[in-house]
Formats: C-alpha cells, structure tokens, sequence
C-alpha cells in the first residue's frame, strides 16, 4: 500500500497544513490527521501536523500496512476511540515507534465514505488527562465529523491529485501481462515470452483484475487500455 504525501504535491502544502493546524487550535488538539484510502488504486493519500522525522520513520517501516488506526476505522461507520482498538502485536509495534516521537496513543479517527467508494479519515492526538479527553471530545465531536467531510471533500476536488487517484497502482509486471493479453497472447504464450510459469502469470491478472476491480481479464485490459495504462494490441 503506497503513500502520497499530499504535502509534496503542487499548491497543496499551505492549504492543508494551514486547515489541520486550525482543527488544533480550535478544538484544543495536538494533532490532526488526514488520510484517504483509494480502493482502486490500493494507495493511501494524506497530510498530517507531525514531525517529518515521524513521517519518514512511519513510511520507511511500512506502519501503514499494519496502523490499526487505519485498519479498524477504515470498517466503521462511527468514529472510532483509539481506546477500542485492540492492544495487539500490530498496535504495539505502531506505538512503541510513536512513543520513541512524543508521539500519544490517546486519539479519535472519524471516517467518512464517499461516493466512489473511497474513504476518508481524519485524525486528532491529544496528551491529557482521560476525564479531560472524554469531556473534550464530547463537546467537539458533531464539529470534528463536519470538519472530517469537508476535508476529504477538498482533497477529492483537488486536480493534483486526480491523477493519483484514477491510476490504479498496477505493478510494472502487470502492466506488462495485460500488455501481451491486449496484443491477443494467451496466458502460456506470455509465460513462455516472459520467462515465468503460467500459473504466475494468473497470479499477476488476478491482482491486476482486483487493481482494476475489473470481473474478467478481457474486462481488465479494456480498463487498463482507458486508462492509458497500455495500449490497444
């Protein structure tokens, strides 16, 4: 699962910095968090207030494959209290890591479901008292859901990263199968060109199929072809 940071992408950085710092201001929060999940493209965009050592340790270890503050809010509908979250190997290791930044384990994610299918998250930390935070949150919770939908709605509008998220992220391999299959190769043909067995040949249309949520290859190289992916045989 890929990362875009959307901090690094053209016009963007004061936009959504300048709105996650005033969630904290106003709503008395240490952090705040943005992260949306393309189902297609089986990448993750988003912009936080943490640290940049922070944000390069979590994409170098791969926490977002693990983060159960992704994971379980991604399958709610409420928002989740990081206190619900199971204290497993995975919780562990992400906030043992957090821990070693400052970094809190008392936090609030609220998802948001679009009309494509993808999903939003937002995200706030604060390092207080439980009472404190229950009371907190209680009093701004309506507010954070408002804020959570406008965000993503921002960033889904966004032309920057339009791009990004109608690309489904197809390996180099994949795009290369479906390729041959476009030029009418069948699956042992484009093993035998390809050096490979016919059956990772399959391995590699399946996920491909999946990328492109796509039923039947024949389905999937159409999509690839409108796309721009690769092109008519």
């Amino acid at each position: 699962m890929e990362i875009v940071d959307l901090g690094t992408l053209p016009d963007t950085e004061n936009r959504y910095t300048g709105f996650l710092n005033q969630i904290c201001d106003k709503y008395e929060m240490d952090h705040a968090a943005y992260a949306g999940m393309n189902p297609v493209g089986g990448s993750i965009h988003g912009h936080v207030t943490y640290d940049d050592g922070w944000k390069a340790h979590y994409a170098n270890q791969g926490l977002q494959m693990i983060d159960p503050t992704l994971h379980m809010s991604q399958r709610s509908i409420a928002p989740v209290d990081w206190r619900r979250l199971e204290r497993n190997a995975d919780f562990q290791r992400v906030f043992h890591d957090a821990r070693d930044f400052g970094l809190t384990e008392q936090g609030l994610t609220i998802p948001v479901r679009g009309p494509y299918g993808e999903i939003g998250l937002l995200s706030v930390t604060r390092d207080c008292p439980v009472a404190k935070w229950d009371k907190l949150i209680g009093h701004v919770i309506t507010d954070l859901q408002s804020m959570a939908v406008h965000l993503h709605d921002t960033v889904m509008s966004s032309d920057a990263l339009s791009h990004i998220l109608l690309h489904p992220n197809l390996s180099k391999r994949e795009i290369e199968i479906l390729q041959w299959v476009a030029a009418g190769k069948s699956q042992q043909d484009v093993g035998d060109i390809l050096s490979i067995s016919h059956r990772t040949v399959e391995v590699h249309l399946r996920s491909g199929r999946e990328k492109l949520c796509a039923l039947t290859t024949a389905q999937a190289v159409g999509r690839a072809i409108g796309l721009g992916l690769i092109y008519p045989g």
